[in-house]
């Protein structure tokens, strides 16, 4: 995607390209919920959004009203996918996967037992998650903010990063972002909280535990391109 914009305080007004990356939903393979959406709106309470958005204990393996409710291995959700990333972005043994978001790193584990020499990172703001991360990746995940990466610019071929950007304020997600194009040799894939009409806005809502910044997917797209995000992206929408 092409977005353009004029300069005007140019002397001569001129026109600055930024391409996009597209939008693609790489995800299409992942197992679908079927909980009920209205359900969980009227059940949920300012409290219990509250607790979720520290992403300890209660947010993973706490009680369903405050996020999982057991958030545990299962290779049914991740294996069905990997084989869409590999072909999207063309990973190999001596490829560099940096996942954003990875909780206890299932889909690193997932994406190195298909691809058995892949370099894998992971950083989670959750201590808790990362305490209790799978063995077989643990060594290679960090407690960190998506605002500030611990890594080199262009360390890694691909960034991905799903359902986690939307969990900060607008201006930190922008940082965030920007941070994804930072450490990424120019291949990312995001997944955001948006909706499409008012109907799906109001399911959004009700959906919605721990996502601070949720927009129309104009609006993303707008916004990537204002802070110069270049990767792919889609969205959830439940």
């Amino acid at each position: 995607m092409v977005y353009g914009q004029v300069d005007e305080n140019a002397g001569e007004a001129r026109k600055c390209i930024c391409v996009m990356g597209i939008e693609i939903d790489l995800l299409t393979n992942y197992p679908k919920s079927n909980r009920d959406v209205k359900e969980r709106g009227s059940s949920k309470t300012e409290e219990q959004r509250t607790i979720a958005r520290k992403f300890g204990r209660e947010f993973f393996d706490g009680d369903r009203s405050t996020g999982y409710g057991g958030f545990t291995y299962n290779p049914r959700f991740w294996q069905p996918v990997i084989p869409t990333f590999i072909e999207h972005f063309g990973l190999n043994s001596s490829s560099s996967l940096l996942d954003v978001g990875c909780a206890k790193g299932f889909m690193l584990h997932d994406l190195q037992e298909a691809i058995p020499g892949l370099t894998v990172a992971g950083i989670d703001v959750s201590e808790y998650a990362i305490e209790n991360s799978m063995e077989s990746v643990k060594s290679s995940l960090h407690v960190a903010d998506a605002q500030d990466l611990p890594f080199k610019d262009d360390s890694f071929d691909v960034v991905i990063s799903i359902n986690t950007v939307h969990n900060l304020d607008r201006e930190e997600c922008a940082i965030a972002l920007q941070e994804i194009e930072r450490v990424s040799r120019g291949h990312a894939f995001i997944t955001v909280d948006a909706y499409r009409d008012e109907k799906e806005r109001e399911r959004m809502m009700d959906w919605n535990l721990t996502a601070k910044t949720i927009m129309s997917t104009h609006e993303w797209e707008q916004f990537f391109f204002e802070v110069g995000y270049s990767g792919d992206y889609y969205w959830f929408i439940p």
